[in-house]
């Protein structure tokens, strides 16, 4: 992609996952890209990989590091980095704090250094992988699913207080993507995620798609659309069907302890 080429581009928890995919792709585009991830030694294989420059840490504050990395300026912040904290109110305050902290404020923060630098110039990207969770929900994550909703709030107001001022959001609402994330998530990601889940790159493939047709939604799963129409149209249906969903998960929890007490 044109556009691409010499795009200086920051993409967060690219150690692994949806974000070396990213990472890899936009490289193949021409772009100089900037690898961040908690685990350091992640970021560099990565970066190594494919020539990019490695800012290991937090992804809240790693937009000064980028910047030095990439020779002063962003064009692109790829705010992939997430956890997939699960749980419901029992879970304690840690890990809801966490949640909050990864899903949303780490994009916030991000924003919050960015937008001034692209306003005055007008133009930037701002790429939030936000989750199929972000539209609907997630069975047995009640963390992971509500602040994947703030996730997607938030690209929604970027994008309609900042596009006429040149700035352009996506949010990427993929289903199940096969990554560490997805071996995490036990029963529940085995029923709801794992029958259609799609490797990081075919996530990858659909950003680039979504940036060149500059659209804000991004559905590496189109069936996405569908569900979430329903939610919208037929709340009681959509619910219900999810409800059926849970009590399918909290059957194979019983028989999972059936069978460890056997």
């Amino acid at each position: 992609m044109e556009a691409l080429r010499d795009a200086r581009v920051v993409v967060t928890g690219a150690g692994g996952g949806i974000g070396a995919a990213l990472a890899r792709r936009f490289a193949a585009e021409g772009a100089r890209v900037a690898v961040n991830d908690l685990d350091a030694e992640a970021a560099r294989e990565t970066a190594a990989e494919i020539g990019a420059a490695v800012v290991p840490g937090d992804a809240s504050d790693v937009v000064p590091a980028a910047r030095t990395a990439l020779g002063g300026t962003i064009d692109v912040f790829c705010a992939n980095a997430g956890v997939g904290t699960g749980g419901g109110p029992e879970a304690d305050d840690a890990a809801w704090e966490l949640a909050w902290d990864v899903n949303v404020m780490s994009h916030v923060r991000a924003a919050r250094a960015l937008l001034p630098g692209w306003l005055e110039r007008g133009s930037g990207r701002f790429v939030s992988t936000v989750s199929a969770a972000g539209l609907l929900t997630m069975i047995g994550a009640a963390p992971y699913s509500v602040t994947k909703h703030g996730a997607l709030a938030f690209a929604e107001w970027m994008s309609l207080t900042y596009r006429h001022r040149g700035i352009r959001v996506h949010a990427v609402c993929p289903q199940g993507v096969r990554t560490a994330m997805l071996a995490s998530t036990g029963p529940a990601g085995d029923l709801v995620l794992a029958p259609t889940a799609i490797e990081p790159e075919d996530v990858a493939d659909a950003v680039l798609d979504g940036i060149a047709a500059d659209r804000f939604l991004i559905l590496p799963h189109p069936e996405v659309a569908g569900y979430y129409a329903t939610r919208a149209e037929e709340p009681e249906r959509w619910l219900g069907g999810m409800n059926k969903l849970q009590r399918q998960y909290e059957g194979q929890l019983a028989a999972a302890e059936g069978g460890e007490r056997a």
